[in-house]
């Protein structure tokens, strides 16, 4: 069986996240020095783990920023990094360390609400519509009522991942929105490749994980590991990773940011209409132990739609803000996009 690789050996999962911990920090505070602004012509993206970011990995593979660049007259300089969490990401986007940030719906609305009136962070795009899963490797475990003090639930980053706020949701729907948090004190920091290898060995404490493609596919190749919640059940189709920047950025550099959105989009439409060729891109860029017809498999169905327009995400922010997550309540999902042509009839 193909599958990314993972570290193996047994260790405890709190030295595991500690060690992880602190690495994420470590990079963090590197990132945490602000640079000087710079002119049209140079852009910095944080990405971080799965297919979900499969376009950027188009966008990279094909220069496509570059291209559209220099259709408008202009040479930009791309440069990528990879984090995990979105309060890093945040983190390195508010430091002035990236310009655009990959992160889920939730970290977007935690920092548009944080900057609202000040640096004003909003979306760019959406990177598509992808069922997440909540899976474990207890057989007791059915729903979310049954986790208990001796469950530990991976994900990216505590309180503020998407993950953590779809757990959030669901906790909500279960016992009431004055529960939403019920779930919380279970949860752990890890990103997805050391997640799911503590999953699938059983060999920690950690019983659970909130995952995403491909690492979700690959867990459930063992048989000990299940689905307990699938977040299409929970608001349908919907697009849980997205793509956002300041307004600083937007108004200082017009012609780099469109580039960035012409490519996005042109990515998008290249990945919908090729799967198989976008397969390819994604092992080829990020280097996935996965064969193409694994990774094929996994986005070949309806459930997987590569697209910039947002989709099923005020559904979320309308609940953060009705529980007290987010203190500015937006009208719509327009108020924390940035307007574009390309991002049509978002919702």
């Amino acid at each position: 069986m193909s599958r990314e690789k993972f570290p193996s050996g047994r260790s405890r999962l709190g030295r595991l996240a500690g060690a992880i911990g602190v690495s994420l920090s470590l990079l963090a505070g590197s990132l945490a020095a602000p640079t000087a602004a710079h002119a049209e012509g140079q852009i910095r993206i944080a990405e971080q783990f799965g297919i979900v970011y499969l376009l950027l990995n188009v966008v990279r593979d094909q220069q496509l920023i570059e291209k559209h660049g220099k259709e408008a007259g202009l040479d930009i300089k791309v440069d990528w990094t990879q984090l995990s969490g979105g309060a890093a990401v945040n983190d390195a986007l508010l430091s002035g360390s990236i310009d655009i940030a990959g992160a889920g719906i939730g970290p977007l609305l935690t920092i548009w609400d944080r900057t609202h009136g000040k640096q004003n962070v909003k979306g760019v795009a959406s990177l598509g519509n992808f069922p997440y899963y909540l899976l474990s490797n207890d057989p007791k475990v059915k729903t979310i009522a049954d986790f208990t003090d001796k469950d530990r639930i991976a994900v990216p980053a505590v309180g503020v991942s998407i993950q953590s706020r779809f757990l959030q949701y669901a906790a909500a729907k279960q016992w009431g929105d004055k529960e939403y948090n019920r779930l919380d004190k279970y949860t752990v920091a890890l990103p997805h490749p050391e997640a799911t290898s503590a999953l699938t060995s059983g060999a920690t404490e950690l019983t659970a994980h909130f995952s995403n493609p491909p690492f979700q596919n690959q867990a459930l190749e063992n048989p000990k590991v299940h689905v307990v919640l699938n977040t299409y059940d929970l608001l349908g189709p919907n697009s849980p990773t997205v793509l956002y920047t300041t307004e600083k950025f937007r108004t200082e550099n017009p012609k780099t940011y469109q580039a960035f959105v012409d490519a996005l989009a042109e990515a998008a439409d290249f990945a919908q209409h090729d799967k198989a060729a976008a397969a390819e891109t994604y092992i080829r860029v990020t280097g996935a132990k996965i064969s193409k017809e694994e990774l094929l498999k996994i986005i070949a169905g309806d459930d997987y739609q590569f697209s910039v327009t947002p989709k099923n995400t005020y559904p979320l922010a309308d609940f953060l803000h009705r529980v007290g997550a987010l203190k500015n309540k937006p009208a719509s999902w327009q108020d924390y996009f940035f307007p574009d042509a390309k991002l049509a009839q978002g919702s």
